[in-house]
C-alpha cells in the first residue's frame, strides 16, 4: 500500500465530492443550467436531443428515435407528443405497422434548430471553458470512452443507427 494511502480513512474512498457519480450528476446540473441560459426555454434538453436526431433521420419511427437519443421509449413518446403540439414535428401512422408512427421535422422545427445553433455552440464553449484546449480533447475523449463502455448499463442505451452498423 503506498504511504499516502496508508493514512487515509476507509471513508475517503467514498468522499461524495470526489465520487464520479456525484460529479457527473453535478456536471449534468451545470450543463442543464447553461443550456437554458444559452438556448432559452423553447425546448428542454431532451426535446432538443430528440429534434436534432430527427433532423438527421427523417421518417424514423418513435422507438428508434428514442434509441438514437438514448432515452426510454415512454419518455420518447411523451416528448414527441409535446413537440407535435408545438408544431415542431409530425407523426404519421406507418401503413404496414399501424402501431408505429413515422416522424418528420416540420419547417418550424428545422427553423428553430437552426436558430439554436449559436446557443448550442456557446453551451459547449462555456462547459469546456475551464479546461485548456488539450484538456478539452482529453476530457471529451475520456468522457466518450466512459459513456460508450458503459452504454449497456444504461436504462436507455444509445442505439446505433442501422446505417452505422
Amino acid at each position: 500500500m503506498p504511504a499516502e494511502k496508508a493514512h487515509e480513512s476507509p471513508g475517503a474512498m467514498l468522499d461524495l465530492y470526489n465520487h464520479p457519480g456525484h460529479l457527473l450528476r453535478r456536471a449534468q446540473q451545470i450543463s442543464v443550467s447553461i443550456f437554458y441560459d444559452e438556448l432559452g426555454s423553447e425546448l428542454t434538453p431532451v426535446q432538443y436531443a430528440i429534434l436534432s436526431r430527427l433532423a438527421e433521420h427523417p421518417g424514423i419511427d418513435q422507438v428508434s428515435l428514442a434509441g438514437l437519443a438514448a432515452i426510454d421509449t415512454s419518455t420518447g413518446a411523451t416528448v414527441c407528443a409535446r413537440l407535435e403540439e408545438k408544431g415542431l414535428l409530425e407523426r404519421r401512422v406507418i401503413p404496414h405497422n399501424r402501431r408505429q408512427r413515422a416522424l418528420r421535422i416540420t419547417e418550424a422545427g428545422r427553423a428553430l434548430l437552426d436558430q439554436l445553433v449559436p446557443g448550442a455552440q456557446r453551451l459547449r464553449e462555456r462547459l469546456l471553458e475551464p479546461l485548456s484546449a488539450q484538456e478539452q480533447q482529453v476530457f471529451m475523449g475520456l468522457l466518450a470512452k466512459l459513456v460508450h463502455a458503459n452504454n449497456e448499463q444504461s436504462r436507455a442505451p444509445l442505439a446505433v443507427p442501422v446505417a452505422d452498423k
